[in-house]
C-alpha cells in the first residue's frame, strides 16, 4: 500500500511539473521580422538565421518573435523552425483591438497549417504595461482569451501562455492581475537603458537583481508561473545613455562581450530558466540609432566576438 501511495504521489507531482520542466530549456534570441534592408524576412531568411545561430555551436535552440500577423511572421517562422529544429516563443500584439484580432487569426492559421510542436510558448503583448498602452485587466483578459484558443487548437497541449514586460512592470503591484493570468512571466532587463556603467553593472549584478526581484514578486502572486527572460543585451555603437547621478552606460563591443560573459553565461546553465538574448544580428533600419547595434553578430551574420557560452 505504501508503494502504491508513493507511486500515486509521484504521478500527481509529475502532473504538477511546470511546462518548462517537461518541454526543456529554451536558449535563444529575441529577433525582429525585418531583413537588413528593412524588408520582411521570408521563410528562407528565417531558416538561414536559425542555421547560422545553430552553427555557432553553443546549443541555441529557440527564438522569440514579436508578432504573428505582421510580415506574416508566425507562418513563415513556423516552417523555418520545423526545418531547423528550433522552438518559437510566439508574440501576439495586444494593442489595438483590430491588431490583436489579426494576430490571433494568424496564430490560429499557423497552428492549423504546421501543428504546434514548434511552439515554446506564447507571449500576449510586449512591454504594454511599461508603456501604459493597455489596462492590466484588459491584458489579463487577452491572455485568458489566447490561452483558450491555443488549448482548443492543440488538444490541451501544455503550451505556456503569458506576457513579456520590463522587470519594473512585474514588480509593480498594479499589474498583479496580469501575473495571476500568466503561465509564464517573461521579464526584460537592460542595465544599459538604466544608465548603469558596465563596470557597475557587472560588479553590482544589476541584471541579476532585476531577475531576482521579478522572481520574488511572481512567487508571491502566482507561485505556479515560470519566469523566463525575454530580453537583455548591450549595444556596441551609438550614444551613451546618461545616469542622473553622473556617468552613464557606454556602447562598445568590449562592453557587450563583458556583459554577455557576466549575464548570458549566468543564465544559460540554469536548468529552470529559458532566456532570449536581444539580439542575434544588428538591424540597420532600427530606430533609435543605438538599437541598430544590439546584435552579437553584425547585419551580415558575422559574430562580433567569440561567444564564451
Amino acid at each position: 500500500m505504501k508503494l502504491l501511495n508513493a507511486i500515486g504521489t509521484l504521478a500527481a507531482a509529475m502532473l504538477l511539473l511546470p511546462a518548462q520542466t517537461m518541454a526543456g530549456q529554451y536558449k535563444g534570441f529575441s529577433m525582429g521580422a525585418n531583413k537588413a534592408d528593412g524588408g520582411c524576412k521570408t521563410q528562407t531568411d528565417w531558416r538561414v538565421d536559425f542555421q547560422t545561430i545553430k552553427g555557432w555551436g553553443k546549443g541555441f535552440n529557440a527564438a522569440r518573435v514579436y508578432a504573428s500577423s505582421d510580415c506574416n511572421t508566425v507562418m513563415r517562422v513556423a516552417g523555418a523552425a520545423k526545418s531547423t529544429g528550433f522552438k518559437i516563443l510566439v508574440g501576439v500584439w495586444a494593442t489595438d483591438d483590430g491588431h490583436f484580432g489579426a494576430e490571433k487569426q494568424a496564430l490560429e492559421a499557423a497552428i492549423r497549417t504546421h501543428g504546434w510542436d514548434w511552439i515554446a510558448g506564447v507571449s500576449v503583448g510586449s512591454e504594454d504595461l511599461y508603456r501604459k498602452d493597455i489596462s492590466p485587466q484588459k491584458l489579463a483578459n487577452q491572455i485568458y482569451d489566447v490561452r483558450g484558443m491555443v488549448r482548443s487548437l492543440t488538444r490541451n497541449a501544455n503550451i505556456p501562455i503569458g506576457h513579456t514586460d520590463t522587470w519594473t512592470a512585474w514588480v509593480d503591484g498594479a499589474n498583479d492581475v496580469v501575473t495571476r493570468a500568466c503561465d509564464v512571466v517573461i521579464t526584460n532587463g537592460f542595465p544599459y537603458w538604466q544608465g548603469v556603467p558596465i563596470r557597475d553593472t557587472i560588479k553590482l549584478k544589476t541584471f541579476q537583481w532585476s531577475y531576482w526581484d521579478t522572481k520574488r514578486r511572481v512567487e508571491q502572486i502566482n507561485s505556479k508561473a515560470m519566469v523566463w527572460v525575454g530580453e537583455t543585451g548591450w549595444p556596441t555603437k551609438g550614444p551613451n545613455f546618461p545616469n542622473p547621478a553622473g556617468g552613464g552606460a557606454a556602447p562598445a563591443t568590449t562592453n557587450l562581450r563583458n556583459y554577455y560573459a557576466s549575464v548570458a553565461c549566468w543564465l544559460w546553465p540554469k536548468p529552470d530558466v529559458s532566456a532570449f538574448w536581444f539580439t542575434a544580428f544588428d538591424a540597420p533600419t532600427a530606430n533609435p540609432e543605438v538599437e541598430k547595434y544590439f546584435g552579437v553578430a553584425d547585419s551580415k551574420r558575422k559574430l562580433k566576438f567569440a561567444l564564451p557560452c
